[in-house]
């Protein structure tokens, strides 16, 4: 292919891409699968590299993520993004229509829009391709996350149709509810699996979308951020020379352009029709993928807009009304306590269901006896509950005016209660623990299972029900009995016949070719998550090593902290534990490294800690991080007196340059480093 053809089919590919884009994340109308759609963009993808000169900044290769940006530029906004004032009731909002007709307006519309709970945006457009996006900021200034927000799908790169050569569009982008979920759900799971309690659970989950989008927005990494799938609708329009002197019409107009306007905006003439839209989205908004927490009312014309003027901090042709935070009276029913994998006891409300914020509640979580002891809960009480960010149930207070005489007040629990073994709690935290792992059903349970999920020895055809099934037929008690099943014994439980049987045995014999750094973190010990297992198990080679390596020895491998190094210390020193391993041995599992991963890895940095700061050309950060660790040093977020070598890359961090001048430290380059370890 040469440069005119490359260039032909660039630009074909780049407008069927943006068309499926457009009806895709826009229109909701996708007309190709996601697998036809990842081909037309590998083939775009593939035709930029050979011709890079073709690569445009608004390709919809770029997309996809990657850039890293190390700090976010000032840039000052052309019109101030200003607040809104806000109303939270029908008498506020008739006041403020009064006063516009005190104004001396007397024939004027209405524009009411859901007001979405994320991060406001404005995005420069010149000649239909985007400029800048800028965040809302002091309203004065904001940040320049143009890099991030090109990762974000339904908003175009490149218009179509009759747009303004120069103008300014304004919105909001925020994390859709599923997204959040899905997020959530991940993080859950995967600290269950390292071992981590409720209480540390919560303090890493995502706290409600709006949040996450900010925190999102702001990422270095633009892949990240395009991993997160944020979403934006667009409600401004600012411009010297906008089609048309109305709010509504230029809306109108943009969405032919490209761009996602919510479809719930409505023009309405007089202040009833207004209080009528908000009443009526009170509780439908609810059913949206999609934050909101109130509605925004502006004149429609432009005119008007402008003749009402604006105040020191808002326009006086525009007001919020916010709703109340999602809210219920019911009665509790029952605490119940749940035993996790690593023995955490997590305490449940049981309740009444009710129906709040689209969905029917039916339990929240009261995460510690500390909670459950702040709000005095006792047994059939009415209890208020609120959806933290509207997604999260929980019990924010107890209606003292309907509590019964005599009841009993809920005692947090002494026993566990699966195989009733008095509970511990450690002076430094908040969470009970039965420490009964080996006797305790939902610990071997939840033991085996994470030994073999996915990302662990990865056994498909062995699930967490199946798990269950042949613990409750007594034949596996421990991840080494799931080796010693045989086929005559699976046949005829439920649900098991000769196939299945057999891809079971299949599997567990095709585990026994997982690598050592999955076995290791397959064997579940509490606070060793998938990155943590890896660079143990390249610092020490192999599992004897790990078993005799000291706490003190352990705190020298990349991110073990305290805690994790005596939390490996405590578990090899359980005589069960180093038998489990024998058997797990003698099985054949892999525990040591292969020759591959040893012909890889070198001691040439041992007793080395480094900082990695900047932007590198012939390494990623992280692929630079893993050649520190497999040649055998330590890597530290933070210069100290024990920092050996920065590896100092472009825009280095001026305070890191300064600390680690200040420290004496010796600053490397790339190619200083790559010296080190050839």
């Amino acid at each position: 292919m040469n440069f005119t053809e490359a260039k032909l089919l660039v630009g074909k590919l780049t407008a069927e891409l943006n068309e499926h884009n457009h009806k895709y994340y826009v229109l909701d109308k996708p007309e190709i699968s996601d697998y036809d759609f990842d081909k037309l963009l590998e083939q775009l993808i593939s035709i930029e590299n050979e011709f890079p000169e073709l690569l445009s900044p608004n390709s919809p290769s770029q997309r996809v993520g990657g850039a890293v940006t190390k700090e976010f530029k000032t840039v000052k906004h052309k019109y101030a993004m200003l607040s809104l004032g806000n109303t939270y009731n029908e008498n506020e909002l008739r006041d403020f229509d009064e006063r516009i007709k005190k104004a001396g307006l007397n024939a004027y519309e209405y524009v009411s829009e859901l007001k979405y709970d994320g991060v406001s945006i404005s995005l420069t457009y010149v000649n239909g391709e985007l400029r800048q996006a800028v965040t809302r900021g002091d309203g004065e200034q904001g940040d320049d996350v143009t890099t991030n927000v090109k990762t974000i799908k339904s908003i175009p790169l490149k218009l179509s149709g009759n747009y303004p050569q120069e103008f300014e569009i304004r919105g909001e982008i925020f994390m859709p509810k599923n997204v959040f979920l899905k997020i959530n759900e991940g993080i859950r799971k995967q600290m269950e699996e390292d071992g981590f309690g409720e209480e540390e659970i919560f303090e890493k989950l995502l706290k409600n979308p709006r949040n996450a989008a900010s925190g999102t927005l702001k990422m270095q990494d633009s892949k990240t951020v395009a991993s997160r799938n944020l979403d934006c609708y667009l409600y401004s329009l600012l411009g010297e020379k906008l089609p048309f002197q109305s709010h509504y019409e230029n809306l109108t107009a943009a969405k032919s352009w490209g761009f996602k306007v919510s479809p719930h905006m409505e023009k309405l003439n007089f202040i009833d029709d207004v209080i009528s839209y908000n009443e009526k989205w009170e509780t439908a908004r609810h059913q949206l993928n999609v934050e909101t927490d109130g509605v925004v009312i502006k004149v429609n014309n432009y005119e008007h807009q402008k003749f009402l003027g604006f105040t020191a901090k808002s326009p006086r042709w525009a007001i919020a009304y916010k709703y109340k935070a999602a809210s219920a009276s019911t009665v509790l029913d029952f605490v119940s306590f749940q035993v996790g994998r690593t023995g955490a006891i997590t305490p449940v409300a049981n309740l009444k269901p009710v129906f709040l914020a689209g969905t029917t509640v039916k339990r929240a979580s009261l995460h510690n006896a500390d909670i459950i002891e702040k709000l005095d809960l006792h047994e059939g009480d009415t209890v208020f509950v609120e959806k933290g960010g509207e997604i999260i149930p929980k019990i924010t207070a107890v209606d003292l005016t309907k509590r019964k005489p005599g009841v009993s007040k809920i005692i947090y629990i002494s026993h566990c209660p699966e195989c009733n073994t008095g509970l511990v709690r450690k002076e430094s935290e908040a969470i009970h623990y039965c420490p009964n792992e080996y006797g305790c059903p939902p610990q071997i349970i939840g033991n085996m299972a994470h030994f073999i999920s996915r990302k662990a020895m990865n056994i498909d055809s062995l699930g967490e029900e199946t798990i269950v099934q042949l613990y409750d037929a007594g034949l596996i008690k421990n991840c080494a009995d799931i080796y010693d099943l045989k086929k005559e014994q699976l046949v005829g439980l439920e649900r098991m016949g000769e196939k299945s049987a057999d891809n079971l045995i299949a599997g567990v014999e095709q585990s026994k070719t997982i690598p050592f750094e999955r076995v290791l973190y397959a064997l579940g010990i509490r606070h060793i998550g998938e990155t943590t297992a890896k660079k143990i198990a390249y610092s020490y080679k192999n599992i004897d090593a790990v078993m005799n390596a000291t706490a003190e020895n352990l705190l020298s491998v990349g991110d073990v902290g305290e805690v994790i190094a005596q939390s490996v210390v405590n578990f090899f020193s359980v005589e069960k534990n180093r038998k489990l391993i024998e058997r797990l041995k003698a099985k054949g599992l892999k525990f040591e490294l292969s020759a591959d991963a040893l012909a890889n890895t070198s001691e040439k940095l041992k007793d080395k800690t480094f900082v990695v700061s900047g932007v590198f050309s012939k390494f990623s950060r992280d692929d630079l991080k893993k050649a520190i660790e497999v040649n055998g040093g330590k890597i530290s977020g933070s210069i100290s007196g024990k920092t050996s070598y920065v590896v100092a890359g472009e825009n280095m961090g001026p305070e890191k340059l300064k600390k680690a001048e200040k420290l004496n430290v010796k600053i490397i380059s790339e190619d200083d480093f790559i010296k080190m370890i050839e």
